[in-house]
């Protein structure tokens, strides 16, 4: 899977165990805490996957977010809605496929750690 300069940058500071959370005004007028899980680069456009927390900072239902993550020289990143149903399935397909390769290097993982066991 392909990470832009960008996307790379932050998702080691995700890894390194930084916990880089992004606050979000919801169009009814509530405010939402959510972590960022990783940035995924699809395309050649950066998108940003977050788990919505509750007021315990728990995530217990599963969702993810979706959002462009716009970054422009000299300020903050920006989110950015994504309207297009082709664009919002590309997106999601990549995150599918970045969780299948993270179970993937986790049975590994485990595999390797069971050789060293023995």
């Amino acid at each position: 899977m392909f990470f832009s300069d960008i996307a790379t940058k932050m998702n080691q500071r995700i890894i390194d165990g930084e916990e880089i959370t992004v606050d979000l005004d919801l169009d009814d007028g509530r405010k939402v805490t959510c972590a960022t899980m990783i940035i995924l680069t699809v395309k050649e456009k950066d998108y940003i996957v977050l788990l919505p927390l509750d007021k315990k900072g728990q995530n217990t239902d599963g969702n993810v977010w979706f959002y462009r993550y716009i970054t422009k020289e000299g300020s903050e990143p920006e989110l950015g809605y994504i309207s297009d149903d082709d664009e919002y399935t590309d997106v999601s397909d990549a995150f599918d496929k970045y969780l299948d390769e993270s179970e993937h290097d986790e049975v590994v993982d485990a595999t390797d750690a069971d050789e060293i066991l023995k």
